[in-house]
Formats: structure tokens, C-alpha cells, sequence
């Protein structure tokens, strides 16, 4: 597959003043010279030149030819800058794909570029993720990993666990060979819990990091009337949720994203919790609890003037979540805590709280981290193996406890792509954009 030439629109196809049409393969450089003016391919350079359909002038355009392996993909790539437009971008597209293109699938290029050994599988998904940024703090990280940070994180600890691997595979493989020295339990236990320690260090960083860097997961409870659709717009800055003065008004899940300083919340505004005989509020009371269980961040808002039993049963509710209780009506009845006016739009005690206790997760993006939920779970499974590979060096021969080691070590390697099953690979990449 990696023997034919693909190509694709890298920028966007609507009006503009410049397209990108991407080609990449053994054919680029055959296919750009004949349909250009260029008899030669000067690689890293920009020449000015025409595009032709036969004897049909199409466009005049700058292009940009880079030879294999020093490119985005490791293979010949062209990169043609014509004149924005859909019809003058799609037209050049047609005739490359006459000339013997095939149209690239979702994120082909970068895919080539993993598969070549141009990125590693993190590479790959940080250049995604600096697409998709939406503030300065995702596009520092993304930019981090981008340039390998995070295999110069790993490499150091993969590097250990290669080397005690190596000794131990020797031990068992090899028993008459007496000069080789004999692993034991007591020799790599000290390893063994330096490298947990070091794993838990980096997934609690990264989860940490996540939630600055995503989004937290934020739901907003409390009884009917209490001021959670007024907290929410207050939020948001704008008139998201209906508010009235009657209970039960909000019946479904109110969704919006609020940018904090220091943090964003991927705000739930939910159906007052109680019990209800109308059906439809029922509904809506069951989606609130679904959303409570699965909450990064639960905002619990209470009734300054009046906290009752209903408060005391969502105080029950909510005790196993990260909560905070924000108490409203402040002008009536201030609380020790955080107190606000959520319909005079005065929540600032609030907003400053978060940004205070999230101000320590933004100097994160500087570091080496893990970026992603999937970069998360390989480690989080690297550590099970760790720790059970751990609680069994007292007891059991180094050669029954060996697949745990392995086991870390693999998944370890997954994280970069080292390892991979073809399937997963081509799941991921099709999240990517088109021509990238």
C-alpha cells in the first residue's frame, strides 16, 4: 500500500487565497513535472510554475518538492499552492488523480509518516492535537510532543527494563553459562519499585494535566429553583439555560464549555434532584444522577437562606465525588465557603477559586507528559503489571513472575508505536483531518 501515491486538499475547501494540494510517493515527482513547466526537481526549494491538462493552462502556482526521506512522510512529497477557490483546487486534485494518484484516506500522511519511522505513534497524534488546539495551552503541549518529548521520557526507562529483561531471558535460556551474572528477586526489587513510583508519578501528572488541558467534566446539582441554570449562564456569559421562578423548569441536560483562566469546564446543568411523579422530570432527574456518577467536578448549589433535607439527601448523593458546595443568595445568608449571587451574575469568588486550585496544572503543559487516554491506559496497564510483577518477587521464581515484566515493558512500547495492531492503527488515523 505504501508503494502507490496518494494525494489530497491539505487546506480547506472553500474561497480563500491559497489552496494546498499534497501529494506524496514514488510517483510525485514523475507526476508534478508533467503537468508543470519544471524539468527538474531541485529539492527544499520553491519554484513558481503552471499547472496543465494537456495543452489547458489550469493555474499558476508556487511549488514546493521535498526528496525522501527528508519530508513529513519520509517519501517524496510535493506540496502545490495554487489559487483558492473549489473549483480550481478540485480541478487540480482530478487531473493528479488521473495522472495515477489515489485519493488519501483521513490522515494518511501522517499515517505514512509513523509507518516510515518519521514520527513515532505520539508524534503523530501531538501534530493531530496541534490542529485541534484551541488555546495556547494545548498548542505548547501538542508542540512538546510534536518533538519527541515523550519518547525522550520513556527511552530512559525502557532502556532499564531492556537491560534486566535481557539478563534474566539469559538466566533462563542459558543456565551452563556461569559467567553471566543471575538475576534475582532482591537484585531487581529496588528497580521494580523505583519504576512504580515513577509511573504512578506520571499518570497522576497526566490526569492532572487533563484536566486543564480537556476540560473538566463539570455537573451542576442541587434541588429544583436553586440557581443552577443562573450559575450555568453566569458561566457562559450568555442565556443558555431557561430561568424561572417555578421548579422543575430544567428537564433535560443543559450543555456549554466556560474558559476559565486557568481552567475549562465542560459545564452539565441538570434537572433538579428529587423525587417526582411527572414523568418527564423523572427522566430528566435519572440523566442529572447518570451525569453525577461520571463528573470530574461536581458543583453542588445550595440555598444560603435555606438548606433543608433535600440538601442534606444531595450532600449524601454527591459525597463520593470531587465536590464543591457553592452556596448561593449570598446578599441573604453568607456561608464559610464559596459563596455567590448566581442571578446577579456574581460568581467571582467562585471563578477565583478554580483558577487558584487549577494554577499548579498549567505549568504541566512545559513538561514531558502523557498527552492523551490512551497514552494514560497503556501506562495505567504497565503499572497493574508492575505491581503484581512486584507482589509476587517474594515468593515466586523470576522465571514464572518474567510475562508480568514483559507485560510492562510491552505496553510501555505501545505508547509510542513500537508495537501496534494494525486495526488500532488505522482506527486512530482516521480521526485525523484530510491530508494530513
Amino acid at each position: 500500500m505504501l508503494n502507490d501515491t496518494i494525494c489530497a486538499v491539505s487546506t480547506a475547501l472553500k474561497e480563500g487565497a491559497i489552496s494546498i494540494v499534497r501529494l506524496s510517493g514514488e510517483e510525485a515527482f514523475r507526476i508534478i513535472k508533467e503537468i508543470s513547466d519544471l524539468k527538474e526537481i531541485v529539492p527544499n526549494t520553491i519554484r513558481y510554475t503552471h499547472i496543465y491538462d494537456q495543452e489547458e493552462m489550469l493555474d499558476e502556482v508556487l511549488v514546493s518538492c521535498f526528496k525522501a526521506p527528508h519530508s513529513y512522510t519520509a517519501e517524496d512529497l510535493v506540496e502545490i499552492n495554487c489559487h483558492g477557490g473549489i473549483y480550481v483546487t478540485r480541478t487540480i486534485l482530478n487531473l493528479l488523480i488521473k495522472k495515477g494518484c489515489r485519493p488519501a484516506e483521513p490522515g494518511e500522511f501522517s499515517k505514512r509518516a509513523y509507518l516510515n519511522g518519521r514520527l513515532d505513534l505520539s508524534q503523530a497524534e501531538s501534530a493531530n492535537d496541534l490542529i485541534k488546539a484551541a488555546n495556547s495551552l494545548q498548542a505548547r503541549s501538542a508542540l512538546r510532543g510534536l518533538n519527541g518529548s515523550l519518547e525522550k521520557l520513556l527511552d530512559p526507562l525502557l532502556l532499564e527494563m531492556k537491560n534486566i529483561i535481557a539478563m534474566i531471558e539469559v538466566n533462563i535460556d542459558y543456565p551452563e553459562y556461569e559467567d553471566e551474572i543471575e538475576m534475582t528477586a532482591e537484585q531487581i526489587a529496588p528497580a521494580v519499585t523505583k519504576w512504580i513510583v515513577w509511573e504512578e508519578n506520571m499518570i497522576r501528572k497526566a490526569e492532572r494535566f487533563r484536566t486543564v488541558k480537556d476540560g473538566l467534566d463539570t455537573v451542576i446539582i442541587g434541588k429544583p429553583n436553586v440557581g443552577k441554570s443562573s450559575l450555568l449562564n453566569a458561566l457562559l456569559g450568555e442565556d443558555k439555560a431557561i430561568v424561572t421562578d417555578i421548579a422543575g423548569t430544567t428537564r433535560d441536560l443543559v450543555e456549554g464549555k466556560a474558559i476559565l483562566d486557568n481552567v475549562i469546564l465542560n459545564l452539565t446543568d441538570t434537572a433538579g434532584i428529587r423525587e417526582s411523579n411527572d414523568i418527564v422530570e423523572a427522566i430528566g432527574i435519572q440523566k442529572s444522577k447518570e451525569a453525577l456518577a461520571k463528573a470530574d467536578l461536581v458543583l453542588l448549589v445550595m440555598d444560603g437562606a435555606n438548606i433543608d433535607e433535600e440538601d442534606q439527601r444531595l450532600l449524601k448523593l454527591s459525597e463520593g465525588s470531587k465536590r464543591l458546595i457553592v452556596y448561593n443568595k449570598k446578599d441573604l445568608c453568607p456561608h464559610d465557603g464559596i459563596n455567590i449571587s448566581a442571578k446577579e451574575n456574581d460568581i467571582s469568588m467562585l471563578v477565583d477559586y478554580l483558577n487558584e486550585h487549577y494554577a499548579d496544572a498549567i505549568a504541566l503543559a512545559d513538561e514531558d507528559i502523557l498527552n492523551n487516554e490512551r497514552q494514560i491506559a497503556l501506562m495505567k496497564r504497565s503499572l497493574t503489571a508492575l505491581k503484581e510483577l512486584n507482589a509476587a518477587l517474594s515468593t515466586l521464581p523470576l522465571d514464572v513472575i518474567f510475562e508480568d515484566l514483559m507485560e510492562s515493558y510491552h505496553r510501555l512500547c505501545e505508547i509510542l508505536g513500537k508495537e501496534y495492531q494494525e486495526d488500532l492503527i488505522d482506527h486512530m488515523f482516521r480521526n485525523f483531518c484530510l491530508g494530513k
